[in-house]
């Protein structure tokens, strides 16, 4: 590279810096990055309070009760816990008290739900002791693991990742989220989901394989949690399609029920 250019590149990345640093120093003063367009925040509403709870991350245990595990085609005495995630913007909040219309997704013709427990955390880090775990979470809220199993299963069989089967518009309907300071940490209880009035899943949280607190731990080594990720722990067996027309009730002891309609 003769000298003219040499002296050019230089003067540019010179130039190029002195504009970046100009423009963070601008960002920070005016507490505001600027983009070129907007991006909606994902949020749920907290039960009791005018505030939100922001949503970071979707975390999703698979097969953590022993039954549905089985009913999966799989040996839970042998198996780890595996996890996946799921988009932000795939949820759907259902209010207290509302049945919300719920859109049969595009591409299935065999499309169930998953009721679940979803633990939200005010606090982050790695390699979180299970002792201290609980700690960490701000609160609990129902949800919903819908999934297209046709797509899913298809591409399990072709050896390809599935999240087209989980991860799509719609696919996390969720609950407010109830505070721990307030309710109090859920550990027990019935959790079941009814189809038109008919009881679809039923089990007792005390059935997972691994509890919330294990799955905080387990997902700190892989990642570092931070305030705002969720974690759906797991549903019980007899997961099921829904058509449109069907209206879902999920029920967890402690907290208010969810309803949707397929549409």
């Amino acid at each position: 590279m003769d000298f003219a250019r040499r002296k050019l590149f230089t003067k540019a990345g010179v130039v190029g810096a002195t504009a970046l640093a100009t423009y963070s120093q601008s960002a920070r003063a005016d507490n505001a990055i600027q983009t070129p367009f907007k991006v909606a925040m994902t949020t749920i509403p907290i039960v009791g309070s005018n505030e939100v709870f922001p949503v970071r991350r979707i975390y999703c245990i698979g097969r953590n009760y022993e039954a549905h595990a089985r009913e999966m085609g799989s040996d839970p005495t042998r198996e780890p816990p595996f996890y996946f995630q799921k988009p932000t913007d795939a949820i759907q909040f259902v209010p207290i008290g509302q049945t919300v219309n719920h859109p049969y997704p595009a591409l299935t013709k065999n499309y169930h739900h998953e009721i679940e427990l979803v633990a939200a955390l005010s606090k982050g880090g790695r390699n979180i002791p299970v002792e201290k775990a609980l700690e960490y979470v701000y609160g609990y809220a129902i949800g919903l693991d819908m999934t297209r199993r046709d797509l899913q299963r298809a591409m399990g069989d072709q050896k390809k990742p599935w999240e087209i089967g989980k991860s799509f518009d719609s696919s996390a309907p969720i609950g407010p989220i109830h505070p721990v300071e307030k309710f109090g940490h859920i550990k027990q209880g019935s959790i079941w989901l009814k189809v038109n009035g008919a009881i679809k899943q039923e089990a007792n949280l005390s059935q997972m394989i691994w509890s919330v607190a294990e799955q905080i731990s387990q997902l700190s080594q892989a990642f570092e949690l931070k305030p705002g990720d969720i974690i759906y722990s797991g549903t019980p067996e007899n997961v099921g399609p829904v058509v449109a027309g069907d209206t879902m009730e999920g029920h967890i002891d402690g907290l208010p029920n969810i309803s949707l309609k397929v549409v």
